[in-house]
């Protein structure tokens, strides 16, 4: 033991020179790695004092050209996917970021929100840059870009076919569509965004309605709510005073089980009228479900099963009950090959469709009683169906083209028509009646959309195919209503979304020869279905610094007052539910 402890003490003077020496070299590394690690940022802070930082600023906007506050403006080296700076957008929606001059892509996302990407922005010292993004509801669109940007993403899954979605890409500049880094990268942060606590939304619209039939007067309502992490659910309502007016309550539950499945049940109640049975007035009312699971197969392949359930209850009790299918396929990374089979159990003469977060709720009139077909005194659903098959190919950023085939047939659709003979001049000698439409159409439509610049964009279809038109003979045989005949179809349609927070949405259509359609042959591409020209308006208005979004809508329908019909000899058929309508409201978002 003293050997040991003669050898300890013998050694304590080298290992104190030892420790030292290590104290201070770990101390001289520590020095540089903090010196290293600080050249970034001793290196801005040079440029910040010299002047030779870029400024990139600007405004992050809604669709209707609302503030978005807090969303996230992030900055990349482009071509990576490192994350360089982010900033949020104030109450206002301005945002502003100081970076070293250098050439990047610029992301803005928000919640409830697609991201919006800028590609090869050059900024360069001492200068400003500004930018404004318009970003767009999450589940209004869905369009080959958008599924792009987001495709590792399983929150964004295809809609059935039926769904009305835009089919421009809702980007600015020049670049070309390439999945990237950058697409990962916004996905993460759109992830992330999605992670946090959710709040529910809701929408309240009043409306004063005026049609050829009289003048109504109600309330609209929508709100979803998230149950848990993976399940949404919405509740909707219509309510007014006055004929016509709509009376409907329906509830959309969302649930996600696995990142692969995305299941949705929607049910509806509506009051359609009352009806006059064996000289008693009953109400006829409609009951409606409707079950789908978005499946995704694997990246590009998305397959949409379900069913359709509608019942009449009251003064009827006819009821269907069919399949909804779709299939959707992405070719490549600008062309999707889609095709479904749904069917039509309502008529939808008037639908302004509102998105809610990522759900879609469609405020509608419902159907008049005289369009319903009656066998055995009872009124008869409308069972139409459609098999469809499609091409959409994106041409470039800011257009794109889409091919479709439909194959339609028509059961038991009742069609109301105003008889007006040419030897009276009484209205009391006009009759009005219900003709059954039955058989089918065959056809084609291309569309073709474009986006002028940021606030401007246009598009136009036509459609050509074998259909119904009315008939000459009508008048000599009201049992011959209807004749096949070829068709032709037309529609052009220009949107301009200006600075004010207007947003007017012009369409003007025409059918000739009299052309009688169960189903729209442009149904799932159109806002409007009404003939003739119709213009829709919204303008938002100021929220005085409260927590709402407030617009005023105007909704005009079919103001040249054409009116599909055949003239013969001993007079003319006009059909009774192709009035002029105007319908205007005030719509809060909270």
């Amino acid at each position: 033991m003293s050997f040991f402890i003669r050898s300890k003490s013998f050694l304590r003077p080298f290992a104190l020179t030892y420790v030292r020496a290590s104290a201070l070299l770990l101390v001289l590394l520590a020095m540089l790695s903090n010196a290293f690690a600080a050249m970034p940022d001793a290196a801005a802070e040079a440029a910040e004092k010299s002047g030779n930082l870029g400024v990139i600023k600007g405004m992050v906007r809604d669709h209707g050209g609302s503030p978005i506050a807090d969303a996230t403006v992030a900055i990349f080296r482009t071509g990576t996917s490192k994350l360089l700076k982010q900033v949020r957008s104030a109450s206002d929606g301005s945002f502003l970021a100081k970076i070293l001059p250098g050439t990047y892509t610029i992301l803005a996302v928000a919640e409830g929100f697609n991201p919006i990407t800028l590609q090869s922005i050059e900024v360069s010292g001492a200068t400003q840059l500004n930018y404004g993004f318009r970003l767009e509801r999450s589940g209004s669109g869905n369009t080959l870009p958008e599924k792009k940007l987001d495709r590792n993403n399983p929150k964004w899954v295809i809609r059935s076919a039926q769904t009305s979605r835009s089919i421009y890409q809702n980007r600015e500049g020049d670049a070309p569509v390439d999945e990237n880094s950058v697409a990962e990268a916004a996905a993460a942060e759109e992830a992330e965004v999605e992670s946090r606590d959710r709040r529910g939304q809701t929408v309240i619209e009043n409306y004063f309605a005026g049609t050829e039939d009289g003048a109504y007067a109600g309330i609209n309502f929508a709100t979803n709510m998230h149950l848990t992490e993976n399940a949404d659910i919405v509740f909707a309502g219509q309510a007014g005073i006055g004929k016509g007016a709509p009376q409907r309550f329906e509830t959309q539950v969302k649930f996600r089980p696995s990142e692969s499945h995305q299941i949705r049940l929607n049910t509806s109640f509506g009051i359609l009228g009352s009806i006059d049975i064996q000289n008693e007035e009953r109400t006829l009312s409609q009951v409606s479900v409707q079950g789908t699971d978005e499946w995704k197969v694997r990246e590009g392949v998305i397959l949409v099963f379900g069913f359709d359930y509608s019942r009449f209850a009251g003064a009827g009790d006819d009821f269907s009950i069919s399949p909804r299918l779709g299939l959707q396929f992405d070719i490549d990374s600008k062309t999707r090959f889609r095709t479904s089979y749904t069917t039509q159990t309502e008529e939808r003469t008037w639908s302004r469709a509102i998105e809610l977060e990522d759900a879609q709720v469609v405020f509608r009139e419902p159907a008049a009683i005289q369009d319903f077909v009656f066998e055995n005194g009872k009124p008869q659903l409308n069972k139409s169906s459609r098999l469809e098959f499609g091409i959409e190919r994106v041409l470039d950023n800011n257009s794109s083209i889409e091919a479709n085939a439909f194959f339609d047939t028509t059961l038991g659709r009742g069609v109301g028509f105003t008889s007006m003979p040419f030897d009276s001049l009484d209205p009391a000698n006009f009759t009005d009646f219900t003709g059954n439409q039955q058989g089918g159409a065959q056809g084609f439509r291309v569309v073709y959309t474009r986006r002028l610049s940021g606030r401007f964009s246009t598009s136009a279809g036509y459609s050509f195919g074998s259909g119904q038109k009315l008939s000459e003979e009508a008048f000599s045989n009201p049992a011959d209503l209807f004749e096949n005949d070829i068709f032709q179809s037309f529609f052009g349609q220009f949107e301009a979304d200006l600075k004010t927070g207007t947003n007017v949405k012009t369409i003007f259509r025409l059918s000739p020869q009299a052309t009688v359609f169960a189903i729209d042959p442009f149904q799932g591409r159109l806002a409007i279905y009404d003939p003739s020209l119709s213009i829709l308006v919204t303008q938002s208005l100021p929220t005085l610094g409260l927590p709402f979004q407030a617009e005023a809508v105007v909704d005009a329908r079919n103001l040249l007052g054409f009116q599909t019909g055949v003239a013969g000899e001993e007079g003319s058929l006009r059909l009774n539910s192709q009035g002029r309508a105007l319908r205007g409201g005030i719509l809060v978002r909270f």
